[in-house]
């Protein structure tokens, strides 16, 4: 079997488990933005209110990832992710009977703390999958949970605003519990069918599994980190790659936070509209990533494509700003969710082809860790804003700003590019 084959084939067995784990966290994670206007109400909470909770998810999710990612590390995905899956479930599910401001801020740290190591620790579990080679577009499809998990869950979360009553329960508490509870069935079938590696998997004969050992272990030889974690919290290419991430999170959670609150301010109302139309940009971004992954890996080139990406992302965001024209927004948020999602789908393959063993545990658990404090300034700083100057262009600027910043950093940094160092 040609390594091409061998590597479509693993793709089949591990991806699609990993792409539903993500879109049902991704929509756990997010489905406050479609409750903002119900929870606002019920809570007494401003904009600068909300964001400051939809923002401090990321606080909790900061200090628990690399000590998870470090735990996966030792004892394997399978019982990992199990265990992080439960965990988020039961704490997104019991968002439904918060009572107060003060309460939907624990609420949104502990669900962060307990996300924190699922997203890094696929990232490291890819690494034992796929070489670098290829983890542009295997990125890509594992990131499309997040534009599909708009696709779904927006007009999911609409529906069930717009019908679901009853046990004495508001809609918006009947979001968090139905959109919550899938979890328990989730984690069973990750521990069921997730092996930790290669050796693992009975779906592999031994040649399979020798020779995609032998493409890793070459694939691993050039990394530019290796050895101890505390070596790789300090190298300077993962300060960059934490810089460049907290840029594009800047973008995403500046997106997934408030895209409800811009659809309605270009002029459409009501909860299953919203939640319909919020489905066009996250379309947009599928198709995109997709065709930009797919092209980094063919061309062999990181920083053009993700800074390419960051620019049309940038764009998005000012032109949104810019236009009263309810049509035209639309389109100008869609570049802006492809953009973010073309730039993260390819930034993503750099910490996996510049780091390795212990050294990529612990550096891309920092990545994601500092650059998810960009998901506590974002949502934030675009709810202060917006009640200062009772509109949303401000932050949408502000989004704009920090994605052509982190564009800038990518053609400023030869050094991270992966093909540079080989």
């Amino acid at each position: 079997m040609s390594a091409a084959s061998l590597h479509a084939r693993v793709a089949r067995r591990v991806l699609p488990t990993l792409f539903v784990c993500y879109l049902v966290n991704y929509v756990d994670r997010v489905n406050v933005s479609f409750a903002k206007t119900h929870l606002s109400a019920a809570l007494g909470l401003g904009d600068a209110a909300y964001g400051l909770g939809a923002g401090l998810f990321f606080i909790g999710y900061f200090f628990f990832q690399v000590p998870s990612n470090l735990l996966l590390h030792r004892i394997g995905a399978r019982r990992c992710i199990s265990l992080i899956i439960v965990l988020w479930g039961l704490i997104s599910a019991l968002g439904a009977f918060i009572r107060t401001e003060e309460e939907f801020y624990v609420q949104r740290l502990l669900l962060g703390a307990a996300e924190a190591g699922f997203f890094p620790g696929v990232i490291l579990y890819l690494t034992t999958w796929f070489p670098s080679s290829v983890r542009a577009r295997i990125l890509a499809v594992f990131l499309t949970a997040i534009p599909v998990a708009g696709l779904v869950g927006g007009p999911v979360s609409g529906l069930i605003l717009e019908n679901a009553s009853g046990a004495g329960l508001e809609a918006w508490q009947w979001l968090f519990i139905l959109e919550g509870m899938p979890c328990a069935l989730l984690a069973a079938w990750v521990h069921r069918t997730l092996p930790d590696r290669p050796a693992d998997a009975p779906w592999l004969t031994p040649e399979e599994r020798a020779a995609l050992e032998a493409d890793l272990a070459a694939d691993r030889a050039p990394a530019a980190a290796e050895g101890s974690a505390w070596r790789a919290l300090a190298h300077p290419l993962v300060g960059k790659l934490c810089l460049l991430y907290f840029c594009t999170m800047m973008g995403l959670y500046g997106l997934s936070f408030w895209l409800p609150q811009i659809i309605q301010g270009l002029g459409w109302r009501g909860p299953l509209q919203v939640g319909l139309l919020s489905a066009v940009p996250w379309s947009f971004a599928v198709l995109f990533m997709l065709l930009l992954g797919a092209r980094s890996d063919r061309k062999r080139e990181r920083r053009g494509h993700a800074a390419f990406a960051g620019v049309v992302a940038a764009a998005g965001f000012a032109l949104c700003g810019l236009t009263q024209d309810s049509m035209l927004g639309l389109v100008a948020i869609s570049l802006a969710a492809a953009g973010v999602m073309g730039m993260m789908a390819v930034q993503w393959s750099l910490p996996g082809a510049l780091l390795s063993g212990t050294a990529a545990a612990a550096g891309i658990a920092l990545v994601n860790s500092f650059g998810n404090l960009g998901g506590f300034v974002s949502p934030f700083a675009v709810g202060r804003l917006a009640e200062v100057t009772h509109s949303a262009d401000a932050g949408l600027f502000l989004t704009a700003g920090s994605l052509l910043f982190g564009a800038v950093l990518l053609l400023a940094s030869p050094g991270l590019e992966p093909t540079s160092r080989r």
